[in-house]
């Protein structure tokens, strides 16, 4: 009785150590095309893909970035952790992913355990799941500097900039 109370607790440790730790993983934005693109969520997809921010990846490849990242003393840009680090932020991270630059997953967390329609539709369930929220425009701020402020040189207005790329759900 003694070995299946003791298997008992250390099973249940063990399952929930990996519930606990339960690590997220990037599913890329095709996966936040399929609710997001439509009107009644505020085509967020859309705008996403019709920014800089989905093209940052490929400016890497422009004549322009090659003038850049020769300046910088960077052989390729595509492949430098110095460019990509803001070019395409999971590149570490999710190799996979590189190519699609500054993409949804960058500013709201790996999408693996929230994305799912039950889980979005509660808002604390996502959040619980991974889904980065931003309680403030400071907050956005912040986070939107780690990559713009001072970058190449050129300055930054956060306001303007947020303007042409927010997105939020259209009120119901």
């Amino acid at each position: 009785m003694k070995k299946a109370a003791t298997f008992l607790v250390i099973s249940l440790f063990i399952f929930g150590t990996a519930i606990i730790a339960q690590e997220f993983t990037y599913v890329g934005a095709g996966k936040c095309k399929m609710c997001h693109k439509s009107e009644k969520r505020g085509k967020q997809y859309i705008l996403w893909e019709q920014s800089n921010h989905s093209q940052s990846f490929s400016a890497l490849t422009s004549d322009k970035a090659a003038q850049r990242a020769q300046e910088a003393g960077v052989t390729n840009p595509t492949e430098s952790p110095q460019c990509l680090k803001c070019h395409a932020p999971l590149a570490e991270k999710a190799a996979e992913l590189k190519e699609e630059g500054v993409t949804c997953e960058v500013c709201h967390g790996p999408g693996s355990a929230y994305r799912k329609l039950s889980i979005m539709k509660d808002k604390a369930e996502a959040i619980k799941n991974g889904l980065k929220i931003y309680d403030s425009p400071e907050a956005i701020k912040a986070h939107c500097l780690q990559c713009h402020e001072n970058a190449h040189n050129k300055p930054f207005d956060f306001s303007t900039s947020w303007e042409k790329i927010k997105h939020p759900v259209p009120e119901k």
